[in-house]
């Protein structure tokens, strides 16, 4: 229903569906918007959903390529995690990361991420932490 949506409607602005391969995997492009360390780039997402969505979140994590690169930085979100809900959108979940981005103000890993990841509660590949190098 929800990819329905999107292909009638389309995507917020600097959203873009990519690709959907099949329904278990989908690609999207989100372009920082405004005026921001990452102004002007563009990102690759890629949405992996297993067979309790929506009722679990899905796993996304950023698309590294010849065309896109990554954020330098660490990205939390509890809504792709603890508190991910089943009325959300991946257009939501895109905004919601395209504004992260934007309000982004040092282009850099926190000093203490290795300590970071290695005392996290859940596992990574959960993916309500998003990290890139």
């Amino acid at each position: 229903m929800e990819l329905s949506k999107i292909n009638i409607e389309g995507c917020p602005a600097g959203i873009k569906l990519l690709s959907t391969d099949n329904f278990d995997t989908w690609l999207f492009s989100i372009e920082v918007l405004g005026e921001s360390l990452y102004q002007v780039y563009i990102f690759k997402l890629m949405f992996r959903f297993n067979t309790n969505y929506p009722i679990s979140a899905p796993a996304v994590q950023f698309v590294i390529d010849h065309t896109a690169e990554a954020p330098i930085h660490l990205i939390c979100t509890s809504i792709l995690g603890t508190e991910w809900s089943p009325v959300l959108s991946m257009s939501a979940v895109c905004i919601m990361l395209q504004s992260m981005l934007t309000s982004c103000k040092v282009k850099e890993q926190p000093v203490d991420i290795d300590k970071y990841i290695w005392t996290m509660p859940d596992n990574l590949r959960k993916v309500h932490v998003l990290l890139f190098q």
